[in-house]
């Protein structure tokens, strides 16, 4: 049988949830301070800790640097009717699993136990040592997390995931937009039929017709052998098509055509054949107005828009960004061989305050980055980009953006220019790459060179 410390000094509080506690299985104890709860970490091993925040003699924190020392493999949740940011950050940099906000929950207490158990052995090895176990095709469901912008996407996903609906999927560069169509074909009773996702960005007018519906042998010079589209291939299944806002407009006629009739043809063929696919389609775009400019095709929009999902940037849910952090430092830890388990000093600080301009994505760069140069077990701030410890991303994206108005180039910059550049027109256009690439008079591959040579996010 499990065992749980509850410390908290509202005694009704207490055992209240002691008592519902071992209706659901566990053995439980309760006691109503740190010293009394250092007493009996010290004769007993326990698995859970729940403890309160403000105490009589110390606060949560100050326990819970004591309980990593004494009972490191513990799971520990922090309880406060003073949730903050800031509590929430130092929470989890000292190692707590989840902090929960009062009045509290019962079942989602219990949630949050179990769920937190399951990703621990039942040794007594550190609780940050679990790269062993880590699955690094896992993506946790951050999207069901503390920030209301998070929660209301993971509504959204369980409302629409079972149904046949069109979906736009909206968000900035980074944001988990195909993480998004992925969980609702994932939910969908399509969930065992392929997925396949099309970066529509990168698909050329002459291109994308092949890509989509396929073509055969001989049909064009270079078709040496016939080719199935991505239409064909998502057959019973999900098509999930990224940055569907820079197709041409004669594909997207193509494309209508396909959704409304269920129907493609090959290029080169003159023979229809049914296809039976549910359509995603993601845009750091405002399709609507795009449509109302002429830049999209108006019929095209309504036939997608079924029902709409927006993805806030980072910056607009810094409740997660701790959590996101601690899941890539496991996913780092697992896939380059290290075991880094702590942050120093006041740098979750700076990865909360941080604006994160590529979100999710540059949270999982920075951080892989920062593990691989890790000497130790801690992350360190010299491991981080000089955009990140200085904080100068907006403000050079303040003096660029005057300029991208008119026409930029890259030639005769030098090389910090030339990344401040680049970030500021990313930011100016959303992280729409071929939007940006048009702005800075360079073609698409160009860019995506220069973003990998300055290790800003793709």
């Amino acid at each position: 049988m499990k065992k749980i410390l509850i410390v908290d000094d509202d005694i009704s509080f207490t055992l209240t949830l002691k008592a519902f506690l071992e209706r659901n299985g566990f053995e439980t104890i309760e006691v109503y301070s740190v010293s009394k709860a250092l007493e009996k970490i010290k004769n007993m091993q326990f698995d859970v800790i729940l403890t309160d925040f403000r105490l009589p003699d110390k606060d949560g924190i100050e326990l819970l640097k004591l309980i990593r020392r004494q009972s490191p493999s513990s799971l520990v949740i922090i309880m406060t009717a003073y949730a903050d940011i800031r509590m929430a950050v130092s929470a989890i940099k000292f190692g707590a699993y989840e902090y929960v906000a009062k009045p509290v929950n019962p079942d989602e207490m219990l949630a949050h136990i179990n769920m937190g158990l399951k990703k621990i052995s039942d040794s007594n090895n550190d609780i940050l040592e679990k790269k062993n176990t880590f699955n690094p095709e896992e993506f946790v469901d951050f999207l069901d997390n503390k920030s209301p912008a998070s929660k209301t996407i993971h509504e959204h996903i369980q409302l629409v995931a079972n149904t046949d609906l069109s979906v736009i999927i909206q968000g900035e560069s980074g944001t988990g937009k195909e993480y998004i169509a992925r969980r609702i074909h994932d939910l969908s009773k399509r969930s065992k039929m392929p997925f396949t996702a099309v970066d529509c960005g990168a698909l050329s007018k002459e291109l994308a017709g092949s890509e989509f519906f396929g073509h055969l042998k001989g049909s064009f010079t270079g078709a040496i052998q016939d080719k199935t589209g991505q239409f064909e291939a998502a057959h019973k299944g999900t098509i999930f098509l990224d940055e569907i806002g820079n197709l041409s407009y004669d594909t997207q006629i193509k494309l209508l055509r396909a959704i409304q009739e269920r129907v493609i043809r090959k290029i080169g063929s003159n023979r229809d054949i049914p296809v039976d696919v549910r359509i995603l389609v993601a845009t750091n775009d405002n399709l609507k107005e795009e449509a109302r400019k002429g830049n999209f095709r108006e019929d095209l929009f309504h036939r997608l828009n079924e029902f709409c999902i927006t993805a806030p940037p980072l910056r607009e849910r810094k409740e997660d960004i701790p959590l996101f952090i601690q899941h890539f430092l496991q996913k780092a830890n697992y896939e380059l061989n290290k075991n880094v388990s702590e942050i120093t000093g006041d740098l979750m600080e700076i990865f909360v305050n941080y604006s994160w301009p590529g979100n999710i994505r540059e949270v999982k760069n920075i951080i892989k980055r920062s593990v691989l140069l890790a000497r130790g077990n801690q992350l360190e701030k010299s491991s981080l980009p000089w955009e990140i410890i200085h904080q100068t991303v907006m403000r050079s994206g303040q003096t660029a953006e005057n300029n991208v108005d008119g026409e930029i180039t890259l030639k005769d910059k030098t090389e910090k220019t030339e990344k401040e550049t680049i970030l500021a027109t990313l930011q100016k256009t959303k992280y729409n790459k071929s939007k940006t690439a048009k702005l800075l008079n360079i073609d698409r591959r160009t860019l995506y060179n220069k973003l990998k040579l300055y290790n800003i996010p793709l």
